[in-house]
C-alpha cells in the first residue's frame, strides 16, 4: 500500500494486517511524495526507513518495497539497509527493485536521472551487486556503474542464500531479461490474464536464452482500487490461471481494515 498518509493509519493497518491469516505479505512503495494523488505536498513517508519501524510492529508477515528505486540509492548501501532489515525482521524481507521511472522526483530532489537504456543497465549491476554483499565474505564488483572493492556486509541476512530478490516491471527487451537472469520473483504491473499470458511468454523465453528454469520465478499481481469481493475474487482467479502465484491489494488510504479482511479471504477462497 502507499503511505501517502498520516502515520497512525499506516501502522494501524499493517498491525490489522499482521492478524488476518489470508495476507502472508505487506510492501509499501518508493515515492518521495503523493504520486497517486493531485496534491504531491500531502503527506508520504520514506519506504525503507518505514519498512523497518513497521519490521518492528508485526510478526508474521514477510514485507519489502514493491519496488525500489535502484537511482534513488547506491545498490550496496542498499544491501546493506536489506540485510539490516532482514536481520531485524527474523527473517521477513523480500528486496522489491527496478530501474525507477518517476523522472519529477528525481528533478525535484536533485537527482540524476539517466536514459532508460542507462537506467537498465544500472539496474542490472545492482542486481550482481545486491547479491555479492548479501552472499559473499568480501565483494570486488568492477561495473560502469558500481564498483567495490574488498566490500564487507556484516552480518549476513537471515535468509539464505538472501532474501528473495523481485524484479517489478513489463518492459520486455531489458527488464524481463533481467528478471529471467536474477529474480526469485517477477512483479507483473498489468492487470488482466491475457496481458499476463504475453508477458510470461516473453519470460519464458528469456530464461531459455540465460539458461534459467523458468519454475524458478515466482509470479505477483497487483489488484487495484476499487478492491470489492466478488470482482477482486474474479480477477485473482483469472490471473491464477494465466500464472500468477501471489496476488497483492494495493489499499490506498483511508484505509479500511473491515474491507481488507473481507476482501483477502474472498481472493484466498478463489485462488487456494
Amino acid at each position: 500500500m502507499p503511505q501517502d498518509s498520516e502515520w497512525a493509519p499506516i501502522e494501524a493497518i499493517w498491525r490489522a494486517a499482521d492478524e488476518i491469516p489470508e495476507l502472508d505479505g505487506g510492501w509499501l512503495f518508493d515515492h518521495f511524495y503523493p504520486i497517486m494523488t493531485d496534491d504531491p505536498a500531502g503527506p508520504c513517508f520514506e519506504g525503507w526507513t518505514a519498512l523497518a519501524y513497521l519490521a518492528g510492529v508485526t510478526n508474521r508477515l514477510r514485507l519489502g518495497l514493491m519496488v525500489s528505486g535502484n537511482t534513488y540509492r547506491h545498490p550496496a548501501l542498499l544491501a546493506k539497509m536489506c540485510a539490516t532489515i532482514d536481520v531485524v525482521s527474523k527473517g521477513r524481507l523480500e528486496i522489491g527493485l527496478g530501474a525507477a521511472w518517476n523522472a519529477a522526483e528525481h528533478e525535484a530532489y536533485g537527482m540524476n536521472f539517466p536514459p532508460l537504456g542507462k537506467r537498465m543497465d544500472a539496474l542490472d549491476e545492482a542486481c550482481q551487486v545486491i547479491d555479492s554483499l548479501l552472499t559473499k565474505p568480501v565483494s570486488n564488483f568492477a561495473g560502469v556503474h558500481y564498483q567495490l572493492t574488498d566490500a564487507f556486509c556484516e552480518p549476513k541476512p537471515i535468509q539464505k542464500p538472501r532474501p528473495p530478490l523481485v524484479i517489478g516491471g513489463g518492459g520486455e527487451k531489458r527488464t524481463l531479461l533481467i528478471a529471467a537472469k536474477y529474480a526469485d520473483q517477477w512483479n507483473f504491473p498489468g492487470r488482466t490474464g491475457d496481458e499476463l499470458k504475453a508477458k510470461l511468454e516473453i519470460l519464458h523465453q528469456h530464461c531459455a536464452d540465460v539458461g534459467r528454469d523458468p519454475a524458478e520465478i515466482e509470479v505477483s499481481v497487483h489488484l487495484f482500487e476499487p478492491l470489492e469481493p466478488v470482482s477482486a475474487a474474479a480477477t485473482a482467479r483469472e490471473l491464477a490461471a494465466a500464472g500468477c502465484n501471489h496476488v497483492i491489494l494495493y489499499l490506498k488510504a483511508p484505509y479500511d481494515v473491515e474491507r481488507l479482511r473481507v476482501v483477502a479471504s474472498a481472493v484466498a477462497d478463489a485462488v487456494c
